[in-house]
């Protein structure tokens, strides 16, 4: 008979879970190492995991799939059960375990379950087989089988194991594969059940042992009681079995009593496997599969530090793979995103984007799977939108009509540009009431903000300005009681021009100029009225730049923190920055409460990151790139204190670090991280 059972989803987001540094995420290019046990582990009095024995030892060894027995625990409500998957394996992991059943065989796993059955085990009324179809990395399936054969006689067994291969034979895809593990009750490696099960499982040797070399299970350590056996096509691709610096070639016999060093399955005790009414010893198998190609996308263009014209038009790029078309976004001010381009086409891996006119320093981009997968990838850093460009605007600024004393040369014209662009200026002359007094060459350009001064002679230009020519035609000719300046651009049409009156070229060597200076609508009058200064050629009417001068110099960085304050509960209020070595103060104060801290890299290099907690407490953090915070490139979340871990930074990139407690633990805390000098700031 077969009959649905119940399965439980993760309690949480991955992010969340305990387990070892190198746990692997469900969807992973490449190979990915999954590791099996077969496990019929409880201790005390209840066959249950009440005692906690169990658990530890399951926390040491970090199965990804666990077909277990004896699935009991507290009152075997939901919310009990749940409590003893989050302890023992991880708030990300699913299970299913069959219902009605007073011993009930269960399957936990790491990787989405995506059906549990609970096929009939004719020979016993108080457990069945547990079934659970797993979706591993890649495009293969695992049908992982719990099973708890009877203690009573090898002809028993023999009889649940044909039962057994008939369901396997009815019901598995020929291309998925199959795990059986669990306690079998076997009392030697030749029992006809064996045989029987080599139909669909590989029964042959070699086989799991512990540090000794023993390959029997029992709590005696005298007779093979548990077995992991797996289909031909994932048999092929077992690999050894590696916890901390130890290598097991055939798998794992879990024996807590003979495992050294103990500290590579902490938080196992030595003595967990010796506990009172241990049943048997958990089996552990690691296969090396493939994680086939899975999607991905990376933006490459704009990824930070660019600077686009308002209104330009760029290219948005990226690289992708295994997506067929892909959404284009873009945001101005780090939160608010709008579409650019709802679909095209994935391996074109450009958009040609017209800039927003908005103008912005938190612009950014994202490229997403158009069918909503989930994959994306944002720029790694904000680019800006600077004000597009206003044409040129070239006039009359300053006039100098007086010259000092009596030498003509000394006579000038300024001109301004105050447009966005550049200008111009081939074929341009300023004319007086008589003549053109000047004409600018081939190639001459005045740039956007910039000024250009014509004096009536070269010995008449001060000493050390650049901006500033000699009349092409040898004098300027301005009258001192009055005359007229036209400017006209080189096809002849007039451009500005102003006729000044007497009092404003009566006073020896003091020129009229714009007021407001550098505005085309300005009036005119004597530069005294506006500044010390008698005249300013080629410089404003204070004697500075124009443009200002040079730009200040930016701002030096906020010193970094050594101390956590509140709020910082989630990626977009960080504390920060994080100083390169300088120790950071900090507390997990509620079941609840997460730390979030902001680390800008300046150089490619690597970051050693600490956190020292003060107490028994377990404390856990996690490494992202602020562009996205929920991709988890680092983590420390074992039981060690001080948790540790490194990671290879990139240039440029700002990144995000949170802590919190493990299963609501609470605790104060020292952060740490450490790099190259050129990589962080101190």
């Amino acid at each position: 008979m077969l009959a649905f059972s119940s399965c439980e989803p993760p309690a949480t987001d991955p992010t969340s879970a305990e387990g070892p540094s190198d746990t692997l995420a469900p969807a992973l290019a490449g190979d990915v190492r999954v590791r099996l046990m077969g496990a019929n582990i409880t201790s005390g009095n209840l066959q249950s995991y009440d005692p906690g024995e169990g658990i530890r030892i399951f926390q040491g060894t970090d199965p990804d799939v666990a077909m277990i027995q004896e699935f009991n625990y507290g009152s075997n409500s939901a919310a009990d059960l749940r409590s003893f998957v989050d302890q023992a394996f991880g708030t990300s992991f699913s299970y299913c375990r069959e219902g009605g059943a007073q011993i009930p065989n269960g399957v936990i796993s790491r990787y989405p379950i995506l059906n549990c059955f609970e096929w009939d085990d004719p020979r016993v009324t108080n457990r069945d087989f547990e079934v659970a179809v797993i979706d591993l990395p890649g495009s293969t399936n695992l049908w992982a089988i719990s099973v708890h054969l009877l203690t009573s006689s090898s002809s028993e067994r023999d009889l649940e194991a044909q039962s057994l291969v008939s369901f396997i034979q009815s019901n598995v895809p020929a291309g998925d594969w199959v795990a059986i593990g669990g306690d079998f009750n076997t009392d030697s490696t030749t029992e006809s059940c064996l045989s029987r099960l080599s139909a669909v499982v590989t029964t042959s040797a070699p086989r799991p042992a512990d540090r000794n070399g023993n390959t029997n299970t029992n709590a005696a350590r005298a007779k093979p009681y548990d077995w992991l056996l797996v289909s031909s096509g994932l048999n092929a691709l077992r690999t050894p079995t590696v916890i901390g610096a130890s290598s097991f070639t055939n798998g794992l016999v879990a024996d807590t009593r003979v495992y050294s060093p103990i500290s590579e399955i902490s938080p196992a005790l030595a003595g967990d496997s010796g506990a009172v009414n241990m049943q048997h010893m958990g089996v552990i198998k690691d296969f090396m599969v493939s994680g086939g190609a899975v999607a991905s996308v990376t933006v490459t263009s704009p990824n930070g530090g660019e600077t686009w014209t308002a209104g330009s038009t760029h290219p948005i790029t990226w690289t992708a793979s295994g997506l067929a078309n892909v959404k284009v976004e873009y945001t101005l001010n780090g939160s608010a995103w709008s579409v650019a381009a709802s679909s095209v086409s994935a391996s074109a891996g450009s958009f040609s984007w017209v800039v927003p006119s908005t103008t912005t320093s938190a612009a950014k981009v994202r490229v997403s799977d158009a069918a909503g997968s989930g994959v994306t990838d944002t720029s790694d850093g904000a680019f800006t939108i600077s004000p597009q460009s206003s044409p040129a605007a070239v006039f009359l600024n300053e006039i100098l009509a007086n010259e000092p004393g009596s030498d003509i040369n000394g006579e000038l014209v300024e001109l301004v540009n105050s447009g966005g662009s550049a200008a111009d200026l081939s074929g341009w002359t300023i004319s007086d009431s008589t003549a053109v007094r000047h004409t600018f060459p081939a190639g001459t350009s005045l740039g956007a903000g910039a000024a250009v001064v014509v004096f009536g002679g070269a010995s008449g230009i001060p000493a050390g300005l650049t901006n500033a020519v000699a009349a092409s035609t040898g004098a300027l000719g301005l009258g001192n009681s009055g005359d007229s300046v036209i400017l006209k651009n080189g096809s002849g049409t007039q451009v500005d021009a102003t006729t000044y009156p007497s009092s404003l070229s009566s006073t020896d060597g003091v020129s009229m100029n714009r007021n407001p200076d550098g505005n085309s609508t300005g009036s005119w009058v004597l530069h005294t009225t506006l500044s010390t200064l008698s005249a300013s050629p080629g410089k404003r009417v204070d004697g500075s730049d124009f443009g200002g001068g040079p730009p200040p110099p930016p701002p030096p960085p906020p010193g970094s923190i050594s101390a956590e304050t509140e709020p910082n509960d989630s990626s977009s209020t960080p504390n920060g920055p994080i100083g390169n070595g300088k120790a950071v103060t900090a507390a997990i104060s509620t079941s609840t409460d997460q730390d979030w801290y902001r680390i800008p890299v300046k150089s490619a290099g690597t970051l050693s990151i600490s956190v020292s907690i003060g107490g028994a407490a377990d404390l856990d953090w996690y490494l992202s790139k602020e562009s996205a915070p929920t991709t988890v490139l680092a983590q420390g979340f074992t039981t060690s204190n001080p948790e540790t871990g490194s990671y290879a930074a990139a240039a440029n990139t700002v990144y995000l670090l949170k802590v919190n407690g493990y299963l609501g633990a609470t605790s104060g805390y020292t952060l740490t991280v450490t790099a190259p000098a050129a990589t962080l700031d101190p």
